[in-house]
């Protein structure tokens, strides 16, 4: 009985702590959520920085507490700061209204992933 009270509380423990891992960086094929930050972004428009995105993918970028979405062109690399899924530019970040929040919880929906042309031989 003692060995099946261990594994009930073993199975607990990871049930608490696993949805808060997924949550830093769940990733489908069609978007993702995480946290974002936000960086003086270079360029015109609504732009944003991801680790492997195809430079000129557009992404649909909600704040999860507040519902408020902004579309973004993917130009930049990073966010090199572990947790973080994307930095967005001042500009998108002043639209979702997180600029006194720093870093928020988004979600990301792929809308069109550029294809980066590859040079032939």
């Amino acid at each position: 009985m003692h060995r099946r009270t261990l594994v009930f509380a073993a199975l607990a423990a990871f049930v608490a702590v696993a949805p808060v891992q997924a949550r830093d960086a769940k990733m489908s094929l069609h978007g993702f959520s995480g946290m974002a930050a936000y960086y003086s972004g270079r360029g015109p428009g609504l732009t944003a920085a991801h680790k492997t995105l195809p430079f000129g993918t557009r992404v649909r970028v909600t704040d999860v507490k507040t519902g408020r979405s902004v579309v973004v062109t993917i130009t930049d690399r990073g966010p090199f700061t572990p947790g973080r899924v994307l930095d967005l530019c001042t500009k998108a970040a002043r639209e979702l209204r997180m600029i006194d929040r720093g870093v928020v919880y988004v979600h990301a929906e792929i809308l069109q992933q550029h294809k980066e042309l590859v040079a032939g031989p």
